[in-house]
């Protein structure tokens, strides 16, 4: 008996391999978390001028205003941490080299936070960055499945 295709099989085959399966648990956690992150970030910098504090704080960085060096900076991080999220939760083909950037510019920005600016403002004081931990791994796990993602 010969086997027929139909207009179907595509999708059929898709619900039994989905790419978000290659996310672990904790990555999916953090996806969501991000979302929301970079919802609200482009909230912050859309509504700014109206705003007179806002707490922002990633990776070391802390600011009290959207619209301040460093908090745009912290906004503009949220903001693409949030693209990335939604890449990988959607299952995006260019989701997995976004988050790999994502991870490397997350480890480089907390190593710059550690280890170079306590020594040029004498204000800031050292603090040992522990996102660093889930920052390698997120990398690792990212550049593990990086080839099965885009085969899928």
């Amino acid at each position: 008996m010969e086997e027929r295709s139909t207009p179907f099989a595509e999708f059929d085959n898709n619900l039994l391999t989905r790419r978000r399966s290659l996310l672990p648990t904790w990555i999916k956690v953090f996806l969501w978390i991000f979302l929301i992150g970079g919802a609200l970030a482009a909230i912050f910098l859309i509504a700014g001028s109206m705003m007179t504090h806002v707490s922002l704080s990633l990776y070391g960085m802390d600011a009290n205003h959207p619209y301040s060096m460093t908090g745009l900076l912290i906004c503009v991080l949220f903001l693409f941490k949030g693209i990335v999220a939604y890449g990988l939760w959607f299952e995006q083909d260019w989701a997995p080299q976004a988050a790999i950037a994502d991870a490397i510019i997350g480890i480089a920005v907390c190593l710059v936070m550690m280890a170079i600016i306590p020594f040029v403002y004498p204000t800031i004081s050292f603090t040992l960055r522990l996102e660093l931990i889930p920052l390698y791994f997120y990398l690792k796990k990212m550049q593990n499945i990086k080839k099965s993602w885009e085969n899928l």
